[in-house]
């Protein structure tokens, strides 16, 4: 159920709004924060430049952690209505050999899913606007309010209707990996890795039948199958090679040359039974780093505070474990102000400590080390994983929290 927005004041050129909490993003990280606030009964305002639906740049695949947490919220259900295809199978191709398996069920989770974005963000944005969150869109943020103390107290923001001044206890900057928000409250680096990693990825139609994974000299490459009989199919490069092809080959054949020249099983198989249905996306630079999580009256979530290269595919698991945490904290300090500073830094803590083994991991694949070593740290990878999805299916939920 919607709330009727507080508004104090409005004309031509500007509103003024106020919140419990502003987030600014509506899509994996944002929406699911704002629906896990709203549903423990405060006042969330989400605020997003883009106009619904709109995708973005990601190869789908949600990790076992992010299905837990998915599986608690409600919101399971109605991804599988959506037509997201269950995936209960994964093959790992190295050269002549491929290793298979079955996903066991662990933690009230035996199956993975890879939706579009499209699906995804929509589907939780609903489940945000029927907790009570109120969602704008086409508004850009400027930039924060802040207390002569310097304490964070809103934004500032626009439309195509005029300014808009929004009035908040907290900020949340959920807005990607060039966040205005934490350019915006100063967020400084506190953990950064070498950046080495691109990804490319198209859609194809063919016959999917489960997760694949091709590895290669230098590459990783795989299959993520996902909405409308069409699959994800993605490489994970070192970045000099992938502007390598980007200089040399037509726009849409730069997947088909990396795969070729990187993973000639791949290449082979979608060459033979897909056919291409989308221009190819991705990212050329894909940082490894974290941001300081929080401040006086601001937070980050999402990639806008911690992002990693996509070899590992965690980012939507990354985003989900942090909004829960998150909101959280957040709904601990808005219940007592006195405990605001300790509750965001146990959500700083926390993130820090249940980021860092999977991001070690992935700062290790993204170099591409030969084949044993690949092989070993995907091992570690699966505990990892599992060790998160483990802790995260054992958290007391906040009040309401299976909200969908």
């Amino acid at each position: 159920m919607n709330r009727t927005p507080r508004t104090l004041t409005r004309s031509r050129t500007e509103r003024t709004l106020t919140a419990d909490v502003v987030v600014v993003g509506a899509r994996c990280a944002g929406a699911a924060t704002a629906m896990l606030l709203a549903h423990a009964g405060h006042d969330v305002l989400v605020l997003d430049r883009a106009l619904f639906p709109s995708d973005t740049v990601s190869t789908h695949v949600i990790a076992r952690t992010g299905m837990v947490q998915l599986n608690r919220w409600g919101v399971l259900g109605a991804l599988h209505d959506s037509g997201a295809p269950r995936l209960t199978n994964v093959s790992i191709h190295a050269g002549s050999e491929v290793m298979a398996r079955t996903i066991k069920d662990r933690h009230g989770v035996d199956h993975l899913l890879a939706p579009r974005r499209i699906v995804l963000d929509r589907l939780l944005q609903e489940a945000a606007s029927r907790s009570g969150a109120r969602i704008e869109t086409g508004v850009s943020v400027d930039g924060v309010l802040r207390h002569p103390s310097g304490r964070v107290v809103g934004l500032r923001a626009h439309d195509d209707r005029g300014g808009i001044r929004v009035h908040a206890r907290h900020v949340v900057g959920a807005d990607g990996l060039g966040s205005r928000v934490a350019r915006s409250v100063g967020a400084p680096l506190t953990l950064e890795r070498a950046t080495s990693g691109a990804v490319q990825y198209a859609y194809f139609a063919g016959p999917w039948s489960g997760i694949e994974y091709h590895v290669g000299a230098q590459a990783l490459a795989g299959i993520f199958p996902t909405h409308g009989d069409e699959a994800c199919v993605w490489v994970c490069a070192p970045e000099v090679v992938a502007r390598r092809h980007r200089r040399e080959r037509p726009h849409d054949a730069r997947l088909a040359g990396l795969l070729a020249q990187l993973t000639p099983s791949l290449a082979e198989r979608v060459g033979a039974a897909a056919e291409q249905t989308s221009p190819v996306r991705g990212m050329l630079r894909m940082p490894n780093h974290a941001r300081a999580a929080a401040g006086p009256g601001w937070a980050l979530v999402g990639d806008a505070g911690y992002h990693r290269d996509a070899i590992t595919g965690h980012g939507i698991s990354d985003a989900f474990r942090d909004a829960e945490l998150l909101a959280v904290a957040l709904d601990q300090a808005l219940g007592d102000p006195a405990d605001d500073s300790a509750a965001l830094q146990a959500y700083t803590r926390t993130r820090d400590r249940m980021a860092r083994p999977i991001f070690d991991i992935t700062c290790e694949l993204a170099t591409f080390p030969p084949l044993e070593r690949f092989v070993e740290l995907q091992r570690q990878l699966a505990a990892a994983i599992d060790d998160q999805a483990a802790e995260l299916a054992a958290r007391p939920l906040l009040a309401g929290a299976a909200a969908a």
